[in-house]
């Protein structure tokens, strides 16, 4: 009676005491440790911008509690051209000039304390300036149009001259795509696209931002214009930035390890299908 043998004879061809590498056998072969180099150089880069960011999450001389509140000249805040800086928005500042006639208009969808209305805006060109120089103002808030459009056509033909303002300097809003039904309607304050409405700007320099003023004009209600909330300190969008590089810096050396060890896995399946195919099953 003959039985069979269930014990693979040993490979031939494999030399007598061979065994698959192992992993750390594997990390430290010239190859593996000229990637790990590269994996060291690549997370130094993530964490210097990690870095980078922690260090502007952080701002280490803010403003002082109520500096929006402190009466300052325009000139000391912004600059013809120039964005208005984050800590700024909302500083009250003075400035003088006159009115240029003609250019008065409304801007709709405006709320004042909650009640939705309409303000009326007009180019300021402030005196004192070597160059022609415009500031966007709004005069005052309205709730019904006609008293809206009255008063920009008033103003439109006796501009206020040589008056001393006094309000909040506010960004820019951007342009916006006026309703269809009215393609002339403005519905954002943007000095931009006053520009392109108003007179004699030839050579102008223009204020980015602009001022809501304190004083209303024209018989319209003044525009309420609250104090800005006070601005952390803590930037948590850049701190949520700066955790991003680090988690990268991490997965710079997990790719090295992952790719190690796959490529470790690779050489022991090849070397069980060498002992396999050299080992055959013998009859008795």
């Amino acid at each position: 009676m003959s039985t069979v043998s269930t014990t693979p004879a040993p490979d031939p061809t494999a030399p007598a005491g061979e065994f698959p590498p192992t992993l750390r056998e594997v990390m430290l072969r010239p190859w593996w440790i000229a990637m790990l180099a590269l994996a060291l150089v690549v997370a130094a880069v993530f964490a210097w911008l990690g870095q980078w960011q922690l260090s502007s999450a952080i701002d280490t001389d803010p403003p002082p509690a109520g500096a929006t509140e402190q009466l300052r000249p325009l000139a000391e805040v912004a600059e013809p051209g120039e964005y208005l800086a984050e800590p700024l928005v909302g500083q009250k500042v003075e400035v003088t000039g006159s009115f240029v006639p003609g250019d008065f208009t409304v801007i709709s969808s405006r709320y004042n304390d909650g009640a939705e209305g309409f303000w009326v805006a007009g180019q300021l060109r402030v005196a004192g300036t070597d160059t022609p120089t415009s500031l966007a103002v709004a005069v005052g808030w309205t709730a019904d149009r006609a008293q809206a459009e009255a008063a920009a056509s008033a103003l439109t033909d006796d501009p206020p001259q040589d008056v001393s303002l006094t309000g909040r300097i506010i960004s820019d809003e951007g342009p916006a795509l006026p309703p269809r039904d009215d393609p002339t309607e403005m519905t954002r304050m943007s000095p931009a696209a006053l520009l392109g409405i108003w007179h004699d700007i030839d050579g102008l320099d223009v204020y980015r931002s602009y001022l809501t003023s304190a004083e209303a004009f024209g018989g319209l209600e003044a525009i309420h214009s609250p104090a800005p909330n006070e601005r952390s300190s803590v930037n948590w969008l850049n701190i949520f930035y700066a955790l991003e590089w680090a988690i990268f810096a991490g997965f710079a050396f997990y790719m090295w390890y992952r790719l190690a060890r796959d490529a470790r896995e690779k050489e022991v399946e090849a070397f069980e299908e060498r002992q396999a195919a050299g080992a055959a099953p013998a009859d008795n």
